[in-house]
C-alpha cells in the first residue's frame, strides 16, 4: 500500500476513532430522589466554572426520543403494553439519543447530564418488571454501542420517603398527565431500589450513591465534589 493510501485510510478510520474529549454524567434513583432539581444545581455550577453542559432525559432527548416518552409514559395507547414492548421502546430511545446527541456532544468536548441512562432500564425492567439482568442487559448493550457514562450518581432514597414524594408532586400537578409508572405498587419500587443497590455494587468506580434524604445543599454539595474528581483528576 502506497503512502498516499496508507493516509487516506488513517483519515477515513480517524472519523470513526476519533478521541472522546468530553464527560458523560448520569443520575439515577428511584421517583422522587430530587434528580432534576440536582442535575439544574450542577449544569450551573458546571456553566460557572466554564464547561458547555448539554441536560438531557430518558426517554427522550431527540425528537423521537421524545415521540417514544410519550407512549412510554403518558399515552392512553401504552396502558397495556407489554414488559417487552417497553424494554424494546426504552432502548430504541437511548440508541437514537446516544448516536444523535451523546457522541456528537462528547466529541465536542461539552458535558452531558442525563436524567436516567442505562442503569435505570436494569432496575426498572431487569428488576421492577422481573425480566432479569441476564435478559435486559444484551439489549442495553446494543442500544448503547459502548458509550456508558463516566460517573453515575445514584440519589438513594427509602421507598417509605419516594411514595410521599410522589403523592406530593402528584397533588401538586393534579393537571397533568399520568405517568404510568409513578402509578405502580410499592411490590414494584421495592425490586427497583433492590436493583439500583445491585447495580451500585457491582460497578462501583462508576456508580456513586448519594443519599437522597438530605438537604437539597448537602446533596448538591456532595455531587459537586464527585464531579470535580472526575473533571480534575489528580495528577499522576
Amino acid at each position: 500500500m502506497n503512502r498516499s493510501r496508507t493516509s487516506e485510510c488513517t483519515q477515513m478510520l480517524g472519523t470513526h476513532t476519533s478521541r472522546i474529549v468530553g464527560r458523560f454524567i448520569s443520575f439515577e434513583g428511584t421517583e422522587g430522589g430530587g434528580k432534576s432539581t440536582q442535575i439544574a444545581l450542577l449544569a450551573d455550577r458546571l456553566r460557572a466554572a466554564g464547561h458547555v453542559v448539554r441536560l438531557l432525559r430518558e426517554p427522550g432527548g431527540t425528537p423521537l426520543g421524545e415521540e417514544i416518552r410519550h407512549t412510554l409514559k403518558h399515552s392512553p395507547a401504552g396502558r397495556g403494553m407489554s414488559s417487552e414492548a417497553e424494554l424494546l421502546l426504552m432502548n430504541a430511545s437511548r440508541s437514537q439519543l446516544v448516536r444523535e446527541v451523546i457522541r456528537p456532544s462528547l466529541a465536542a468536548g461539552e458535558v452531558v447530564l442525563c436524567d436516567r441512562f442505562a442503569d435505570s432500564t436494569i432496575a426498572y425492567q431487569g428488576f421492577g418488571r422481573q425480566m432479569g439482568w441476564q435478559t435486559v442487559k444484551p439489549i442495553i448493550d446494543f442500544a448503547v454501542d459502548g458509550t456508558w457514562p463516566d460517573l453515575t450518581l445514584l440519589l438513594s432514597l427509602p421507598v417509605e420517603i419516594s411514595e410521599l414524594r410522589r403523592r406530593q408532586r402528584a397533588a401538586q400537578a393534579s393537571t397533568a398527565p399520568q405517568d404510568r409508572f409513578e402509578g405502580l405498587d410499592r411490590e414494584f419500587f421495592c425490586r427497583v431500589e433492590q436493583g439500583f443497590a445491585e447495580i451500585a455494587k457491582s460497578s462501583p468506580s462508576r456508580i456513586k450513591t448519594v443519599d437522597a434524604t438530605q438537604s437539597v445543599e448537602a446533596v448538591a454539595d456532595q455531587i459537586w465534589s464527585l464531579c470535580k474528581q472526575l473533571l480534575n483528576p489528580p495528577r499522576s
